[in-house]
C-alpha cells in the first residue's frame, strides 16, 4: 500500500518512495537496511509525541499522558515486557479506537512528525540511512508504532518505506481490531522476512539497526546487525557476536531516565490504540 491510500494494507508495510522493484531491477537492489525508530533513529519514543499531539487537540487529557508515562516507567524498571501486560494494553486500547477517522489520524501524524519528531532525529543515524540509499539499497523503518506515524517519518526522510503496527479500517474509520499483531519482537523478524520475499531482497546481505534486545530476532535475521544506543542486554549480545556498537546518547542520565523508554517501545505502540476520537474533558 502506498502512503495516503484508502485501501486496507495486506500486511504491515507501507511504501512511501517507490513500488516493488521490477524483475530487471532486482539485481541492482538486492539489499536493504532496516532501522528501528525509538531511541535508534530518534531520541525518545515516537508514540509519546503522538500522544502529546492528541493532548494539544483535546483528545487526550493530562491524566492520560501522566498515566502513560507512569506505565512506561514501570515497564522500564521491571526490565521486561510481560506478555500479559502487552495483551492488557492492547485489549483496552482496541475498545477505544473504534470509530476514529483515519484521515484525522494521518493529518495529526504529519503535524507531530514535523513539529515534534523531526527535531529529535539523530543526525548521524539519518546519515547512515542516506548512505544506504546512495549505495542503491532500500531503507525501511521497522517499528511497533502505528503505520500511519511510521509512514510519515519515512516519507519526510526520503526513505523507501516503513513497517509498523496496523489497525483495521472500514469505511474510513478504525474498527477496533488489529491487522495481525503489534510489530514488536519476533513480529519484526517475520515482517522483514515477508518484505524480503515480496521485494526480492537477500536478507543475508541486509543490515539492521536497533537499540533494544527486544529486536534481537530482527537483528539475527540479517547478515549484518548494528547496535545503536544499546540497552544493557543488547550491548552484551553485541559483544558476544562481534556486532558494531554506535552510541549517540546524551550521557548516562538520559539512558536511565528517558520516558517512555526504548525497552518499552513495543508496549508504547499500544498507546496508538488508546487514542479515542472524542473529547475527554
Amino acid at each position: 500500500m502506498r502512503a495516503g491510500g484508502d485501501e486496507q494494507p495486506r500486511h504491515h508495510a507501507v511504501v512511501v518512495q517507490s513500488g516493488a522493484p521490477r524483475e530487471d531491477e532486482r539485481a541492482h537492489l538486492p539489499t536493504a537496511a532496516f532501522f528501528d525508530v525509538d531511541n535508534t533513529l530518534m531520541h525518545g519514543a515516537s508514540v509519546y509525541w503522538l500522544a502529546r499531539g492528541l493532548a494539544r487537540h483535546g483528545v487526550l487529557s493530562g491524566r492520560d499522558i501522566a498515566g502513560f508515562a507512569w506505565k512506561q516507567a514501570r515497564y522500564k524498571f521491571r526490565g521486561i515486557e510481560h506478555h500479559g501486560d502487552m495483551q492488557s494494553v492492547k485489549t483496552s486500547a482496541l475498545e477505544l479506537v473504534a470509530g476514529y477517522p483515519v484521515a484525522e489520524m494521518r493529518q495529526l501524524c504529519e503535524e507531530v512528525v514535523d513539529r515534534d519528531i523531526s527535531p529529535r532525529i539523530l543526525v548521524p543515524v539519518r546519515r547512515l540511512a542516506e548512505r544506504h540509499l546512495e549505495d542503491g539499497q532500500e531503507v525501511w523503518l521497522v517499528t511497533a508504532s502505528p503505520i500511519e506515524l511510521a509512514g510519515v517519518i519515512a516519507s519526510r526522510l526520503g526513505l523507501t518505506g516503513a513497517l509498523g503496527t496496523i489497525a483495521e479500517i472500514a469505511d474510513g474509520c478504525y474498527t477496533g481490531r488489529l491487522v495481525g499483531d503489534l510489530m514488536h519482537g519476533p513480529a519484526k523478524a517475520e515482517g522483514i522476512a515477508e518484505l524480503a520475499a515480496e521485494r526480492g531482497l537477500d536478507l543475508d546481505q541486509c543490515t539492521a539497526y536497533s537499540d533494544s534486545a527486544n529486536d534481537l530476532p530482527m537483528l539475527r535475521k540479517v547478515g549484518r546487525a548494528i547496535a545503536v544506543n544499546p540497552d544493557s542486554r543488547l550491548a552484551r549480545q553485541a559483544r558476544r557476536h562481534g556486532w558494531p556498537v554506535l552510541d549517540y546518547r546524551r550521557g548516562r542520565r538520559a539512558v536511565k531516565l528517558a520516558l517512555p523508554s526504548a525497552a518499552a517501545a513495543g508496549v508504547a505502540a499500544g498507546l496508538f490504540y488508546l487514542l479515542r476520537g472524542r473529547d475527554r474533558e
